[in-house]
């Protein structure tokens, strides 16, 4: 915080001299502030452009996103209110001078920019993955609609003869949980094409896909939420699908799948892979 209070009015070495000669500043020694220092410039700190932010807030988004927090993958799951913040949450906040209100709140919004990012790298990998396998497994016309616009309410096209399937891909790193993102248009379209299917894919760390399951449309009609009145409309949600409720592989291209189709596809590989 001393860095970034003092570096848009001072160099470097001015408060290298300021902390190494100053009694208000010897509580800290120069060795732990060259620490602080490096630390700022790897999480970006001293070049970002939130420099109008106070600065204890600046570093406690970046302490909790800097990947020594274990439960920030999961702290929309987690944390639901202030009095569930991890001890280590709270100690950083009481250091910096933040209520656990504060805390609570910096950590649902770096949580959510930061699961935007990577809901989309990790989508737009278990989309490719899939188009791949289908290409190489299905005996069947196959197009990534996706990839020319998200409007169709769906991602992947199969197309053959009397068949005609629409895909919807949910993309996961996750062994023990699954979370599902659905807009309302999504919903709209499953309720109205009998050939809609939810596919979640489940990808390794290098973003291979392990695993393949299809989540049925009717548990996902009995979940999803419910418009009480004409004033209100939910436009997306999200569902945790138990796993017991997954059918494994894509069992509408049962008809459609080569003799040697990939044990992903076929189902042979049990979710989570």
């Amino acid at each position: 915080m001393r860095w970034l209070e003092l570096l848009p009015h001072s160099s470097a070495a001015r408060c290298r001299a300021l902390f190494a000669t100053h009694a208000g500043y010897s509580d800290i020694t120069p060795t732990q502030y060259e620490l602080a220092y490096t630390w700022l410039r790897e999480t970006g700190l001293l070049t970002d452009q939130e420099r109008s932010r106070p600065a204890e807030l600046r570093v406690f988004s970046a302490a909790i996103n800097s990947g020594s927090a274990g439960w920030f993958a999961n702290a929309d799951f987690l944390i639901r209110d202030p009095s569930e913040l991890p001890a280590d949450a709270l100690r950083a906040a009481d250091l910096l001078g933040l209520s656990e209100v504060e805390a609570y709140g910096e950590i649902t919004a770096v949580w959510g920019k930061v699961d935007l990012e990577h809901r989309q790298r990790v989508g737009s990998a278990g989309e490719l993955a899939l188009v791949k396998l289908l290409a190489e497994n299905v005996q069947a016309e196959i197009d990534h609609v996706a990839a020319v616009s998200d409007g169709y309410g769906y991602d992947i096209a199969v197309r053959r003869e009397l068949l005609a399937l629409h895909l919807e891909v949910k993309s996961t790193l996750r062994r023990g949980r699954l979370s599902v993102h659905l807009s309302r248009h999504e919903f709209n379209t499953m309720r109205k094409d009998v050939g809609w299917h939810l596919v979640a894919v489940r990808l390794t760390g290098e973003l291979a896909p392990a695993a393949i399951a299809t989540v049925p449309s009717n548990w996902i009609s009995a979940h999803a939420p419910v418009d009480r009145t004409s004033s209100g409309r939910w436009e997306s949600c999200r569902l945790e699908v138990p796993p017991e409720v997954l059918e494994p592989g894509i069992p509408a291209l049962a008809d459609a799948r080569s003799a040697d189709c990939h044990a992903l596809l076929t189902g042979a590989v049990r979710w989570p892979g």
